[in-house]
């Protein structure tokens, strides 16, 4: 793989998207950002990592929200500590990536819209993860012994209605649409490790050393 590539994951809940990353990363010798990248953005932002977690992937429908992404530090400089606080967030997740990149660090970023604050960049694979809701749900039940299948379901519904929400806000890009990702993968029906499999191998292909 060559240095300087960056795997972007976005994911449904319940898909399997965090441990896919994590192993990925794993396979091919380079960092997992997930909720890594809040204590990266924290410093920046002004707010403590409770509140980074508190607002992480959080949507919002302020009018106040007006910044020009394409000049992301400028506006970071000029209205940051007038924004409210999951606008705070993006825009911190948001240099943070790209300080990783132009610093060409491989990576595998799992959420945070990375996919769109990498959009420009041509070293980038972005990948979304699906899978039917019977899957996920029974994944869930696994993972979380407090959960049945009812609740699990709801938590799967809110979760994926929350991180389009906020991915349609920020993104000119729709969350979960196939014309917005290199790859999308049915990670269940696939399962944990050939998905893992086929992600190296992608990435390899893509951007060999």
């Amino acid at each position: 793989m060559k240095q300087g590539t960056i795997i972007t994951i976005g994911r449904q809940c319940g898909s399997g998207g965090h441990e896919i990353g994590r192993k990925l990363a794993e396979r091919l010798g380079i960092p997992c950002y997930d909720k890594e990248l809040l204590h990266l953005a924290a410093e920046h932002c002004g707010l403590t990592k409770e509140d980074m977690e508190l607002y992480d992937e959080a949507p919002t429908n302020s009018l106040l929200y007006s910044l020009s992404l394409g000049n992301h530090s400028m506006g970071m400089a000029m209205g940051h500590f007038e924004l409210p606080p999951h606008q705070r967030v993006f825009l911190a997740q948001f240099n943070a990536i790209q300080k990783l990149a132009d610093e060409g660090e491989s990576c595998v970023i799992v959420g945070r819209c990375a996919d769109y604050a990498l959009a420009e960049r041509e070293q980038v694979i972005h990948v979304f993860l699906r899978s039917d809701i019977r899957g996920r749900v029974q994944r869930m039940i696994t993972l979380h012994d407090d959960l049945n299948e009812k609740k699990a379901a709801d938590q799967i519904v809110k979760t994926d209605r929350k991180r389009a929400n906020y991915h349609n806000y920020y993104a000119d890009t729709k969350w979960g649409s196939s014309e917005s990702y290199d790859l999308v993968l049915d990670s269940l029906q696939l399962g944990i490790d050939k998905t893992v499999d086929l992600l190296a191998s992608y990435v390899n292909l893509r951007f060999p050393d």
